[in-house]
């Protein structure tokens, strides 16, 4: 099982998880063409997709993936309500939707994929565990607070994929607006770099093998403050945790 980054970040998000013969692209925040010259990058074709999930309706995680589905005929998975926020995405041709429940696991070919729902500023917004029998990578992105039900889908997981979106002090003295500043450092917003690292500590990491910092902010934050923030929990040295950058995302890691 491997998983790979083809870009995180408001400007747009998407994970791809593999194991076996099937692939699944998390979220697809970019248009067809990135889509595609980003998975060619990791060696991919948008032919080889399994499958997409959706997280939310937000631009950055799913301006692309209905379009991508139709044009490569992949199916897609989402909540309802993230369903309904995103006709806007709908192109005319036809697609396969398959509509989820986030308190329940399903499979797509060789991948176990388990939501679970999250506290976001969406209508129904989900973050997933990927499984393959053997291994686990977690995904926690656009959420504002812990919940204790993230703490338990989040233990014990091969590969970790955190947001650590802003740093407290960067965010505050930094250019946005005040209502947005309330808004991305809200209990429906991003998670912080400081919050991050205590949902760290609270997991078993036993097993972890890869740990990436991912949807940093460009004007709230610096990868060098999120790695701080995260290798103090691990005490291990700071390059250890990598980061899903904007621009370039992540190479290929295996669990």
């Amino acid at each position: 099982m491997r998983f790979a980054s083809l870009g995180s970040g408001s400007a747009g998000n998407a994970t791809v998880v593999e194991a076996g013969e099937t692939r699944l692209l998390l979220d697809c925040g970019f248009s067809v063409k990135e889509t595609v010259l980003r998975l060619s990058r990791l060696g991919l074709q948008a032919e080889q997709l399994s499958g997409i999930v959706i997280t939310h309706e937000h631009d950055d995680h799913a301006r692309g993936a209905f379009k991508l589905a139709a044009r490569y005929q992949v199916p897609v998975w989402t909540t309802y309500g993230t369903y309904t926020m995103c006709q806007r995405y709908l192109p005319a041709q036809p697609l396969t939707v398959h509509i989820i429940d986030a308190h329940t696991t399903f499979a797509v070919q060789d991948i176990e994929v388990m939501p679970y729902p999250v506290p976001h500023d969406a209508r129904e917004p989900a973050q997933f565990v990927f499984g393959d029998g053997a291994r686990r990578f977690g995904v926690l992105t656009d959420v504002g607070s812990v919940t204790p039900h993230i703490v338990a889908m989040l233990h014990g997981c091969d590969g970790l994929l955190l947001e650590c979106n802003h740093d407290l002090e960067m965010l505050r003295t930094g250019p946005y607006a005040h209502s947005l500043k309330k808004r991305v450092g809200g209990w429906l917003g991003h998670l912080d770099n400081q919050s991050s690292a205590k949902l760290l500590a609270q997991l078993d990491n036993s097993k972890l093998k890869h740990l990436v910092a991912a949807h940093l902010s460009e004007k709230n934050n610096t990868p060098a403050l999120a790695q701080q923030a995260l290798s103090e929990v691990l005490q291990c040295a700071a390059d250890w945790v990598q980061i899903a950058s904007q621009q370039q995302g992540l190479d290929w890691r295996a669990l």
